[in-house]
């Protein structure tokens, strides 16, 4: 499992989204939140996999819950190295409701301290500046490690980096073949800086998945296939599947992949299965050449219309 290092943060490049842990939107029923998710926890474990991502919203607040929940049976030496990511909604500009808020996550997270706190996305009712000045004594108290933002662009992420007074060291944006709009600022901004983009949905809920069976899919993302031109993702499509073959991988692989050709990136794909989460740990060893990478981001510019 290949890593990456930015600023003392060591994670591993896959890492596991667990937007699906008790979150019904996916369909996949309460087994799976009792039974499966925790089975998918400790499986990344073993493959190297050091970085697990939630967010007080995911069930709501379920998904925290399975991974405390989960964590507190496996000794702590298996779970060296690991990084445990949440986020919080910002809600309003106060810092009683944010420690309210950390406090909820560091319950139900079952730990003393939160490895790298996201706010979730910029709420446009409070600044940027005002989100930052209250998550400041957090971080002095030692009660948040590392602070990252989500869904914020690069002017907003330099604001919170004044604002904060220290560095943000991730932003989680959508990043996929689908939806490449972070390679144009975001992207060359987190290289320049020693930053890290982290992508959420890099399959883009399962439509890279391009050999998938739709009509087996339940809960929104059937949805969210319909809501695309999926006669201009066709020329996408092939390439990944070229691209697949010439690899032996498969095409949800190669998607994985190309979003790790680039600097300071990682991934973190939910899994329904244990087989499923294999595969996409395993394509944090799968390297693309250059004009691999050059051919699909070409085709993803083409379908994106960017």
């Amino acid at each position: 499992m290949r890593t990456i290092e930015i600023d003392g943060l060591r994670t591993s490049r896959i890492g596991l989204g667990t937007w699906q842990f008790g979150s019904r939107e996916w369909g996949y029923g309460d087994t799976y939140a009792r039974e499966t998710a925790p089975a998918l926890l400790r499986r990344a474990l073993e493959l190297g996999i050091t970085m697990v991502d939630t967010a007080e919203m995911y069930g709501p607040a379920r998904s925290e819950r399975i991974i405390g929940e989960t964590l507190a049976g496996i000794p702590e030496q298996d779970r060296a190295g690991l990084t445990v990511a949440t986020k919080f909604m910002p809600i309003v500009p106060a810092e009683r409701i944010l420690d309210w808020q950390a406090a909820g996550s560091l319950r139900r997270l079952q730990t003393d301290i939160l490895d790298l706190y996201y706010a979730h996305w910029p709420n446009p009712f409070v600044s940027v500046r005002r989100v930052m000045q209250s998550l400041r004594p957090l971080v002095a108290e030692g009660l948040v490690s590392r602070v990252g933002v989500s869904n914020y662009s690069v002017a907003q992420w330099e604001e919170a980096e004044r604002a904060l007074r220290a560095p943000i060291v991730a932003n989680q944006v959508r990043f996929s073949l689908a939806d490449p709009a972070p390679l144009r600022d975001l992207v060359p901004f987190a290289a320049e800086r020693d930053r890290l983009v982290v992508a959420y949905s890099p399959l883009a809920q399962g439509m890279l998945d391009v050999d998938r069976d739709w009509s087996a899919v339940k809960g929104f993302r059937r949805g969210t296939r319909r809501g695309r031109r999926i006669r201009a993702f066709e020329p996408l499509a092939a390439a990944v599947r070229e691209v697949a073959a010439a690899h032996d991988a498969t095409p949800s692989q190669v998607a994985l992949a190309w979003v790790l050709a680039h600097p300071n990136t990682i991934a973190i794909p939910g899994a329904r299965t244990i087989e499923q989460l294999e595969s996409n740990a395993a394509a944090a060893d799968l390297v693309l050449a250059d004009d691999e990478v050059e051919r699909l981001t070409l085709e993803a510019g083409a379908f994106s219309g960017r």
